[in-house]
């Protein structure tokens, strides 16, 4: 009698097929994503009020600006849902076509629709990969703003700046940016005041915030090229394996037919005899 494999032949089976470039994938995309849009909601809601306290005291100055940062941040929400469903869709994928190779000659059968869902997926991906780009880059912006707030005030506090009477001639204007307007008030900060903004918790946090969720940004682009490898290789994998499965039935069928002439030929003669 046949042995049945043990738990330990199975458990190499189960995991030879898991498909551990997209898990990878998945894991390094969810973790971008999450970055992001965590941080970045914070630290938008942070540098909201950094500008209503200290640069736009006036709120129909920044009434605009304000709508824009909560459309954002509503869109960070979709964001985040889309790339959670989006990762679990493309691990079953690879999933479905490590399967699909591994048991290529057994019951399990690519289908068309298979490889068109495949190649479907390489473009959608291939063209979140581009708009991540834009994504990426755009986080860059407000790393660079705060970064230029706190150079400034590394220079206030600096020896060589300390104490002298130019400290108050030191500013940073927000307005020059054009995320308000240049009618707002103050709009720009100088010297003492300016340093104490640095040194204010919204702006710490959302100065490093904003980092993070760059970096997010960057970790998710590495994730979508990686899953565009990943499919671009899975759908050649389907297509090779279309090819093989239609082979094997034409072989199949070849076959067949020529035991079906055989017995029909010792019929035949058997008949004769």
């Amino acid at each position: 009698p046949l042995k049945s494999p043990g738990c330990f032949e199975c458990c190499i089976k189960c995991l030879g097929g898991v498909p551990y470039a997209s898990l990878v994938a998945t894991i390094l995309c969810f973790s971008g994503v999450a970055l992001f849009c965590g941080c970045g909601h914070v630290a938008l809601a942070g540098t909201v009020a950094i500008l209503e306290q200290h640069f736009s005291t006036n709120t129909s100055d920044h009434a605009l600006l304000s709508e824009v940062i909560q459309l954002m941040q509503y869109v960070i929400y979709g964001i985040a849902s889309f790339f959670f469903l989006y990762g679990i869709i493309l691990l079953a994928e690879g999933f479905y076509t490590t399967s699909a190779v591994k048991e290529l000659h057994g019951e399990f059968k690519t289908t068309a629709c298979g490889r068109c869902i495949s190649g479907m997926f390489v473009f959608l991906t291939y063209v979140l990969g581009v708009a991540w780009l834009g994504v990426f880059g755009f986080s860059a912006v407000p790393v660079f703003m705060f970064y230029n707030i706190w150079s400034t005030c590394e220079v206030i506090k600096s020896p060589q700046t300390n104490g002298t009477a130019g400290v108050e001639q030191i500013c940073v204007d927000i307005r020059q940016y054009g995320i308000i307007p240049w009618n707002a008030f103050p709009g720009r900060i100088c010297g003492s005041a300016l340093e104490n903004i640095c040194n204010t918790n919204e702006f710490y946090m959302s100065y490093h915030l904003f980092i993070v969720a760059c970096a997010g940004a960057g970790a998710t682009v590495i994730a979508l090229i990686h899953f565009l490898m990943i499919l671009s290789s899975n759908w050649a994998y389907l297509k090779d394996a279309s090819k093989m499965q239609a082979y094997q039935d034409i072989k199949a069928k070849e076959e067949q037919e020529l035991q079906d002439i055989q017995s029909r030929s010792k019929e035949q003669l058997n008949s004769y005899t």
